[in-house]
């Protein structure tokens, strides 16, 4: 039997949107990015000019803001109130943003409700920092995805250059291991490996062995 709740949790530039994304096509199964979710909450502080240590003005963003995920004929989009921000909130000021933001409580607690809600309509890959532990603690698949620090960063600047934009490989390097220390010794929903998942260093392998993996790893849910 194939699990029917996949949850994928590592760091920044681990390369689990990717994966998760193409894994749940292959599955046919709905994908959520939790990430995008946090990215369109510190989106929106940033565009209203939010103090990003106002921790009662995030709640109250992340409480009221409307967040869709749609997989149409367009690709994978993400909207926010209505507009597609799906190259917005991938710019590395935003990427900046969305850690503090994401480390707010009110914050979490709100868009962890939509995460499970959205989770409760079917057959569902999640991938984020806390899927495992808080969000879907009794999916039947779980890994944590993760890579070296420099091959992460290696990726992330990759993927900004294609974008068009110019990037710093040192600067990435340092904002995503300043992310990962935030991530990680936050109080609230701290990134860790859940006891029950499985650890997959993707620093050795293509995009497509990491799918193969972990369609596999998939298969073996109950």
């Amino acid at each position: 039997m194939v699990a029917k709740q996949i949850a994928i949790d590592g760091p920044a530039g681990a390369g689990k949107s990717t994966v998760a994304k193409a894994l749940a096509a292959r599955l046919g199964y709905l994908y959520i990015d939790t990430g995008a979710m946090y990215r369109c909450i510190a989106w929106l502080a940033l565009q209203q000019g939010i103090d990003l240590s106002d921790e009662a003005a995030l709640t109250a963003l992340a409480e009221t803001a409307r967040v869709d995920l749609v997989n149409g004929a367009g690709g994978y989009r993400v909207y926010c109130n209505d507009q597609d921000v799906s190259e917005e909130i991938r710019r590395p000021q935003v990427g900046a943003a969305a850690s503090p933001v994401s480390a707010v409580d009110g914050v979490r607690r709100a868009l962890v409700r939509q995460q499970q809600a959205l989770a409760a309509r079917g057959c569902v890959v999640m991938d984020g920092r806390d899927i495992g532990t808080k969000v879907l603690p009794h999916a039947q698949c779980k890994i944590f995805l993760t890579a070296p620090l420099s091959v992460r960063a290696a990726r992330r600047a990759s993927e900004l250059r294609d974008k068009g934009l110019d990037v710093d490989i040192s600067q990435i390097e340092a904002e995503i291991a300043e992310r990962d220390r935030r991530d990680s010794t936050r109080a609230n929903s701290p990134l860790i490996q859940a006891a029950d998942a499985i650890y997959v260093d993707t620093g050795d392998m293509t995009v497509e062995q990491v799918i193969d993996h972990l369609l596999q790893l998939a298969k073996q849910g109950e």
